[in-house]
């Protein structure tokens, strides 16, 4: 049997070995955490009981929590299609001087997260912050009675999101967009179909594949957003309930049943947009090498894109202007019923510099982020060689599993990393550096697979076919051959993951517990929530992140090129 085995896959001692291993590794670290979390909430009492999912449906504010966290996801998700789908069609469509530099500039709001941003959008937006103060000087606001934009936070969240998730619904429908095949639109244009009615009926029902794709996930990251409810104080969703029952969560089993429901909510959400799509055919029989249609543009249709474009763009860097404003601001005395702040210092980027808690979870997440980029490459290349270069039992089962965390919220398997790993050596409670690491690892791992993946497949066998005819052996082809090939694929993926681990923000907020352990984006939480110069400060070490994750996209855009957008896609 053994011997059938090996004939149909190639199961040589070394491949068997690594196979072990990511067994072992995700079993430990994605299956029993998530089966730990499914034990706890129906598993109660040694009896199964679902005491917790009953009030969950029938306690009022439970249902409130819900209801929100859905209004947040759906309103982030309309508001960035609305953005997002005019920007894609003139980007895509019409061929104006400058087009590839608008290209790129749309993707900018993503170098900041949005829970960062909400520290000078609340300047900003405040009843005596610069909005109020400009509208009072046009004389379009009673000074005596100034508006509280954000009043609640729900709008702020929902804003804030929008601004930083409408790229990631850009290069979807974008990528979505460039991939209809235009022979189609131009015989339904030949028949004397208005433009309207060929983006109703011809365009947009091919786009729906892609478009689902990033609506989806906009979708589940805005409804599983912890940290920017948390910095606008609007504590009635979900995530921030689970937040906040991370304290007793071996005494109370409801924050285990609002993951689950947040799991089956998320699976939910997947199975949804693939079986609406599975009901429906989308090929285009006559796409070829066709190409892209475009139309040219005047001065004046350039100019009118131009000024749309750069309105969107400036709208959307409001919250990193906001910020890099605040981290320049003295205190709160001089940007106060004024509409830029009355003086600058650079002080507080000093500050990040020199105090000890900020130097320190600099440090700490220097090394979580540098350790667990470590562990996605090793994984990343021996996973995606497998997928690529082996014929092995349960092929799908490894792809689906190792991409797994890109369906999953940050927030569900920190929290089940704080109750299955409880009263081991790496109880966070402790030292929650190990897994950190690994929560940071398994987060991130899909962008080096899917990375190392294209790159082996972008590689020709016969090479390695030829160093094996040779007399090496396949470690020294992997590492002699095979890598140095794939070598701008895997330092872009390495770039990206590290990069977004430095400013993870749910498993940060969720499992570093005391202040000697916090990584940045948990110091920079801290640090919002306290008076004098905290929120200043933590701006400052939020501008620092942006420029990190600028040159970290920058840098990985130049070796993936247009396979960039791929790593945002589930």
């Amino acid at each position: 049997m053994i011997r059938g085995l090996q004939h149909r896959y190639d199961l040589t001692p070394s491949t068997a070995l690594f196979l072990l291993l990511l067994v072992i590794f995700f079993g430990a670290f994605l299956i029993y955490p998530l089966l730990y979390i499914f034990k706890e909430s129906f598993w109660i009492n040694g009896r199964f009981d679902l005491t917790y999912f009953k009030l969950i449906v029938t306690d009022e504010t439970q249902r409130e929590y819900i209801l929100n966290s859905f209004k947040i996801g759906f309103a982030v998700t309309i508001l960035t299609t609305l953005l997002s789908m005019p920007l894609a069609y003139v980007l895509v469509r019409y061929d104006f001087a400058g087009r590839g530099l608008l290209q790129g500039l749309v993707l900018v709001p993503m170098i900041m997260p949005p829970f960062v941003g909400a520290i000078g959008m609340k300047q900003l937006f405040a009843r005596y912050g610069s909005v109020n103060q400009i509208l009072i000087n046009l004389g379009l606001m009673n000074p005596k009675a100034p508006v509280d934009w954000f009043a609640g936070g729900f709008w702020g969240v929902v804003i804030l999101e929008t601004l930083h998730l409408y790229p990631i619904m850009y290069l979807n429908i974008a990528a979505a967009l460039a991939n209809v095949d235009p022979s189609l639109e131009e015989a339904a244009e030949n028949l004397g179909a208005t433009r309207f009615k060929l983006f109703r009926t011809i365009t947009f029902p091919l786009m729906l594949p892609g478009y689902f794709a990033g609506a989806i996930i906009v979708f589940i990251w805005a409804f599983t957003d912890l940290g920017t409810p948390l910095m606008f104080d609007y504590r009635k969703t979900i995530p921030v309930q689970i937040f906040d029952r991370v304290k007793d969560i071996s005494v109370n089993p409801m924050g285990y049943a609002l993951v689950v429901l947040v799991i089956f909510l998320t699976m939910a959400a997947f199975y949804v947009s693939k079986r609406f799509l599975g009901t429906r055919r989308y090929e285009m029989l006559s796409r070829g090498h066709v190409a892209a249609r475009e139309r040219k543009v005047g001065v004046s249709g350039t100019i009118s894109i131009y000024l749309f474009i750069v309105g969107v763009i400036l709208v959307a860097l409001m919250p990193h202007i906001s910020v890099f404003l605040t981290s320049l601001t003295p205190n709160a005395g001089e940007w106060f019923m004024t509409v830029l702040p009355e003086s600058y210092t650079i002080r507080h980027y000093i500050s990040v510099f020199t105090h000890q808690n900020t130097m320190t979870s600099i440090k700490n997440s220097f090394k979580y982020s540098l350790l667990s980029t470590i562990a996605d490459i090793i994984l990343g290349v021996i996973i995606a060689y497998i997928l690529t270069r082996k014929r092995i039992p349960g092929r799908d089962i490894l792809d689906a599993t190792a991409m797994l965390p890109l369906a999953l919220p940050g927030i569900v398997l920190a929290f089940g990393y704080v109750g299955s790993f409880a009263g081991t050596p790496i109880d966070p409670r402790g030292n929650p550096t190990v897994l950190l690491v690994i929560s940071y690892a398994v987060r991130r791992l899909p962008y080096m697979i899917r990375s190392a993946y294209a790159g082996f497949q972008q590689t020709s066998v016969t090479l390695e076919e030829a160093s094996l005819n040779l007399g090496a052996s396949p470690l020294r082809t992997l590492y002699k051959i095979t890598l140095p090939l794939v070598m701008a694929n895997l330092v872009a993926g390495g770039i990206l993951a590290f990069s977004f681990a430095m400013l993870e923000v749910s498993d940060s907020l969720i499992l570093a517990m005391q202040a000697r352990y916090y990584p940045i984006t948990k110091a920079i939480y801290d640090l919002a929530q306290r008076l004098e110069d905290g929120p200043y400060i933590a701006s400052a070490m939020g501008m620092l992140g942006m420029i990190l994750l600028t040159v970290s996209l920058v840098m990985a855009g130049r070796f993936l090129g247009r396979r960039m957008g791929e790593l945002f896609r589930a």
